[in-house]
């Protein structure tokens, strides 16, 4: 468990969309410090003629006349009411006051005096120094100004500027280690963990196999995660096309154009599921399925169902992406369409249960318990270091 007794405000992605590194790490470091977790501010300005937006401000301004839920008994989730324009100098002052006054009440009602600042967002370089923090984290998940949605050049200024003012950076793939370091020399990696105990489940003789999934012909290739444009709709298609006697599952939010998809007969949309259900659905897998396009923000990414899936005992077939191998004695890593066709079955023809229990437990020791606890202790050192020169 991560070092305890801190307060913790954390600028992160929305609460209520699917977790991701954001949520497992904070999510720990409340099992023993005071966290307050802001839904995200904005990295662009909404587009009103996008239904998309539009219901993301209506849910944020609904989320925002609710103040600070409690989520556990150490976490709460606040919706900050910005001007979603962050590159307009005059809503960056502003939004500057706001924040500065609605977390000086929220603070003040929560008791937390001393606290350390958290980052997952970029876009937060604005607000570093201006809020009283005691610290200042920057956790680095994903190459920011490679998503084709947002103005690369913009966000990667504001994180160079992050970059300068944080105490402490953590970067999630060894190539964001690299990219950062120049800039701030306190740069660590930490990879990301997973819930054991918790995906380890899907061995349990009594988990239940989801009644949608397990309608489906066998065997199963499957796939969890937002079916967004970095997902290789053509490869899943290939492997369909090929293979009509394998059953394709696809669980997530259509975020892209996947009508390619709902073309093919045994490709099947189960839509998103809650995450403590991913263990069961785990389960009725035959293959866990990384699938993705190997485009310069996508080879950035350490995923997260990676050692999830392992942790439910599946074999794995990856595209091949640099933080996948050191896994590769492990997982099936393809070069090519007809290299992954094949991983998939020679994955079908090899596996055992002694394989899937193997597989489960070569991933005990990388629970999100130990590296949060490693990220933790770092912090408390750059803490301790930086009150003491002061």
């Amino acid at each position: 468990m991560a070092p305890g007794g801190e307060n913790i405000i954390c600028f992160a992605k929305d609460w209520s969309e699917t977790p991701t590194s954001n949520n497992h790490v904070m999510v720990e470091l409340a099992k023993s410090n005071r966290v307050l977790w802001l839904n995200s501010i904005a990295t662009r300005t909404p587009k009103l003629s996008s239904g998309r937006d539009v219901k993301k401000i209506f849910r944020k301004l609904a989320s925002f006349a609710r103040g600070a839920e409690r989520v556990s008994d150490n976490m709460w989730v606040y919706t900050p009411i910005v001007l979603p324009l962050p590159h307009s100098r005059v809503a960056t002052a502003v939004n500057q006051y706001i924040l500065r006054m609605t977390l000086g009440l929220l603070r003040r009602k929560l008791g937390m005096k001393d606290f350390q600042l958290w980052t997952f967002l970029p876009s937060a370089a604005d607000y570093v120094g201006k809020l009283g923090e005691s610290v200042v984290v920057y956790y680095v998940v994903d190459e920011w100004s490679k998503f084709d949605y947002v103005d690369g050049a913009r966000l990667a200024q504001s994180e160079r500027k992050l970059l300068g003012r944080a105490d402490v950076v953590f970067a999630a793939a060894q190539s964001l280690v690299r990219d950062r370091l120049a800039l701030n020399p306190e740069t660590h990696l930490s990879r990301h963990g997973v819930d054991h105990a918790a995906f380890a489940a899907a061995l349990d003789e009594t988990t239940k196999v989801p009644d949608d999934l397990a309608a489906l012909p066998k065997p199963v290739l499957g796939f969890y995660g937002t079916l967004q444009n970095w997902v290789d709709f053509e490869l899943l298609a290939h492997l369909a096309r090929r293979h009509p006697d394998w059953s394709i599952a696809l669980i997530g939010e259509p975020a892209a154009d996947v009508s390619s998809l709902r073309k093919l007969p045994n490709v099947y949309f189960l839509s998103r599921k809650p995450h403590s259900e991913l263990p069961n659905y785990c389960k009725g897998f035959s293959v866990g399925l990384i699938p993705y396009v190997l485009n310069e923000r996508i080879l950035h990414v350490n995923p997260l169902k990676l050692r999830e899936y392992l942790s439910a005992g599946l074999p794995v077939v990856s595209v091949d992406l640099p933080e996948v191998q050191d896994y590769a004695d492990r997982i099936h890593v393809a070069r090519s369409y007809g290299d992954f066709e094949h991983g998939v079955e020679e994955a079908l023809l090899k596996d055992t249960p002694q394989l899937r229990r193997q597989r489960s437990e070569g991933m005990r020791s990388e629970t999100w318990s130990a590296r949060v606890a490693h990220v933790s202790e770092k912090v408390l050192a750059v803490k301790r270091k930086k009150c003491g020169a002061g």
